[in-house]
């Protein structure tokens, strides 16, 4: 059984606004074995499209590399911003060595809610995918049900959209609303699902050069 743990501790800049929350870098972030183009640092898989998709939004010219300046690089970008990330898996354990949501066992989360009280400033988490088994969503929902607390919907159209007040059950205290986006998950395996999203579709029909990728542009875009 491979223990996997989060490599990685929350990053949270000192204007700290949003927060990106997903579940686990590949396991291979865990045990050192970085590929050449990865980078030691949240969402660093090479195969990973969060990274590619924030430096086609915001023309960062970003290293895509195992080295410390491609790190700086993507720390100093969530400063500016007022990003923080903060995957919800501190730990779990896996039979097979890979990085599906589904095949984590024994699962320790990150109470991410306690860190919402630690930062008031955070008014939007940004999860990087929905709310299918062991996807962020889903693990944060589990959190709020041991604070009595569940989201509420807003937008049911994609990327959904949902708020709390995480100060409902507090008394003389006042409401403190965070929204959250469930984002299209930065990874090919939510590629057959964006394809058959009415609006891709709508899209690919106006410009056959229309991708995925472009799609994930168009979406993050607006929450970041």
């Amino acid at each position: 059984m491979f223990i996997h743990t989060h490599p990685y501790p929350p990053f949270f800049p000192e204007k700290v606004t949003k927060l990106i929350v997903g579940t686990l870098p590949p396991p291979r972030f865990t045990t050192g074995e970085l590929k050449e183009e990865d980078v030691n640092f949240c969402y660093g898989s090479i195969s990973g499209l969060l990274w590619p998709v924030l430096d086609t939004i915001f023309k960062l010219d970003l290293k895509f590399e195992n080295t410390d300046k491609a790190i700086a690089q993507r720390k100093n970008f969530l400063s500016s911003r007022g990003i923080g990330v903060c995957d919800i898996v501190a730990a779990c354990k896996r039979e097979k060595i890979d990085a599906s949501d589904l095949g984590m066992q024994d699962i320790e989360l990150r109470d991410v809610i306690a860190y919402l009280e630690k930062y008031p400033n955070i008014d939007t988490i940004l999860f990087t995918g929905g709310n299918s088994k062991n996807g962020p969503e889903y693990f944060f929902r589990k959190l709020l049900k041991e604070y009595d607390l569940k989201l509420s919907l807003v937008d049911n159209t994609i990327p959904r959209i949902h708020q709390v007040d995480i100060n409902e059950k507090k008394d003389n205290k006042e409401s403190r609303i965070i929204k959250t986006i469930s984002l299209t998950a930065p990874s090919g395996a939510a590629n057959r699902a964006i394809g058959s999203q009415s609006l891709y579709k709508q899209r690919k029909k106006e410009n056959p050069k229309y991708t995925t990728f472009d799609y994930r542009v168009e979406q993050y875009q607006q929450f970041f």
